[in-house]
């Protein structure tokens, strides 16, 4: 008997990473839930045999009812469409009762086996209170209430997804077309030495991570998953965009207050992110039991960071 999933954000990058994925699966049936089942990508899903169904994030009550009869559960939130709308403070509130209503339905599941959460890592923690930064810290609220509910924390696995290649696509990150040198130029608040982990191509690469997560409870129930496919410098990165867009760049450096005040409220946002990846370099991602590629056996076609930037249509992006 067919064993079924269920998926949150299934048009969005991770869930339509891991539904892909788990279409290869014949002994999965897959739930789709989306806000617009009549979307061009909802009706693709459904062509191919996938279930659609909305639920409202808000009502825990919609979201027992999107789940019901589910054995697996992949759990994703949105924090930045708040944050764009209202700022941090708001889309941590927003996110992390989102997190938890999602929670609440997901240990009132009987016939669940396995919940996937995807989160960040606890920074504020890690750093000792130095660093808070926002679409973590939402996270790490969720994470806090699913450790606690003892019916739900054994069936959780916690899903730590690395920088994705499509972030060079947000403002802060694009490098910018200086027309007097020839070059893009890329302006970040820390050096270029500092360490970063890349999943690559989002799209192509999680729903890897989703399928061996589920193939290998053993190992992945109450534990965190590290996905990533590669571990760089910022400034290799930079270097890897250019190999991959044939366009020549050059990495400056500037302070995290100017930093934010060419992208406000953004410019922070991830500023803040890189300057705890800067001191905290290795133990960024860090704080929990962790499950690293290679001990589920993730390695074959997955796409890289250069591979992933090539494939992008920077038309109407790079000035």
């Amino acid at each position: 008997m067919s064993k079924l999933i269920t998926v949150f954000g299934a048009t969005g990058v991770q869930g339509g990473s891991a539904i892909a994925a788990l279409l290869q699966d014949n002994s999965l049936k897959i739930r789709a839930v989306t806000r617009n089942v009549n979307s061009e990508a909802a009706k693709s899903l459904q062509s191919q045999g996938v279930e659609l169904v909305t639920a409202d994030l808000n009502n825990e009550e919609s979201l027992v009812k999107a789940v019901q009869g589910s054995n697996y559960i992949y759990a994703v939130t949105d924090f930045f469409e708040p944050f764009g709308a209202s700022g941090p403070e708001t889309a941590i509130k927003f996110e992390s009762a989102q997190g938890i209503n999602l929670a609440k339905a997901a240990s009132r599941t009987p016939t669940l086996e396995h919940y996937i959460w995807s989160t960040l890592p606890n920074a504020k923690r890690i750093s000792g209170g130095k660093y808070l930064i926002p679409h973590f810290e939402s996270k790490n609220i969720v994470d806090d209430y699913i450790k606690q509910d003892k019916n739900l924390y054994p069936k959780t696995t916690f899903l730590w997804v690395t920088f994705y290649a499509t972030n060079y696509m947000f403002p802060m990150f694009t490098p910018n077309f200086a027309k007097s040198s020839g070059k893009h130029v890329q302006i970040q608040p820390t050096p270029p030495s500092v360490p970063i982990l890349t999943i690559g191509d989002a799209k192509a690469n999680i729903g890897a991570f989703v399928r061996a997560i589920l193939s290998q409870p053993k190992i992945t129930l109450q534990k965190t998953v590290l996905a990533y496919v590669e571990s760089l410098t910022i400034g290799e990165l930079l270097e890897n965009w250019s190999a991959g867009t044939g366009k020549p760049s050059v990495y400056v450096q500037t302070s995290l207050e100017e930093f934010d005040q060419v992208w406000p409220m953004w410019g922070r946002e991830m500023g803040v992110m890189m300057k705890y990846w800067e001191e905290a370099k290795e133990k960024s991602w860090s704080g929990e039991e962790i499950v690293r590629p290679n001990d589920l056996g993730v390695k074959d076609g997955l796409v890289g960071s250069t591979e992933a930037f090539s494939r992008i249509d920077w038309t109407g992006v790079l000035a």
